[in-house]
Formats: structure tokens, sequence, C-alpha cells
């Protein structure tokens, strides 16, 4: 009988340990982001995960004289010592030419403990760099 007990017990103790507040998973780490060239910019939120980051927002154009004026963004995920670890732009269908276009880019950082930084670039429509910030840490 006392063995049964103990057994008991032990199974109430763990089941309470495992609904325990500290047992939960943490959540995601969600910071907004800005970053702007002239009358120009890419701005949202950068969310980050244990092993990617979610880069979301809107991108601003205003202009779509040539595919120059576009604008687009890129994404980079940084380790802690400032290394890329991986990158990602948003998709062509999403670039923002004279108007003002949302988009959503899943970013690797496929290392022990995810990203410690993310970059975020406002590019032209050809991807060409304009302008960048770095976020996190």
């Amino acid at each position: 009988m006392r063995t049964g007990t103990w057994l008991g017990l032990a199974a109430l103790t763990a089941a309470a340990l495992l609904t325990a507040p500290g047992a939960e998973a943490r959540a995601a780490t969600t910071l907004d982001f800005h970053v702007a060239n002239g009358n120009t910019w890419t701005d949202g939120t950068i969310t980050w995960y244990a092993r990617s980051v979610l880069v979301k927002g809107v991108h601003k154009s205003v202009s779509d004289a040539t595919y120059e004026t576009c604008r687009s963004t890129i994404g980079y995920t940084l380790d802690s010592a400032g290394h890329e670890l991986s990158h990602n732009e948003s998709l062509t269908q999403d670039t923002a030419c004279g108007n003002t276009h949302t988009f959503q880019i899943q970013v690797d950082a496929d290392v022990p403990g995810g990203a410690a930084f993310v970059r975020v670039c406002l590019t032209d429509g050809t991807l060409k760099v304009l302008t960048c910030n770095r976020y996190g840490g």
C-alpha cells in the first residue's frame, strides 16, 4: 500500500510541474521596426522564434516611374557576434511601386538560441539595399 501511495503522490507532483507556468513554452518576442529612405519606408514587426524570425509589415514607394523607384524589404538574421546567419527578401509580387504593399518574410536562424539580432533593409525594386537598421540584442 505504501508503494501505491508514493506512486500516486509522484504522479500528482509530475502533473503539477507539467502544468506550472514556468513549464509552458516561452512566448515569442515581438519588436516593431521602421526603416526609412527619403519619403519611402518599410515598417512592421519582427517576431523571434527558436530558430527563425518573421519580418512582417508594409513598404511604401511614392513613384512607379522605374523599377529603381519601387520598394521591397530584406530581412537578415545575425548571431550574437553580428555574423549573418541567413537572409530572405519579400517576394516580387509584394514589391511596392507607387503605392504601399504588405509583405511577410520568414528568415532562418538555425543555431542554438536562434537569432540575436535582425537587420531589416529597405531596397529598390532590383533589391539594391538603400538603408538598413539592426534590431534586438
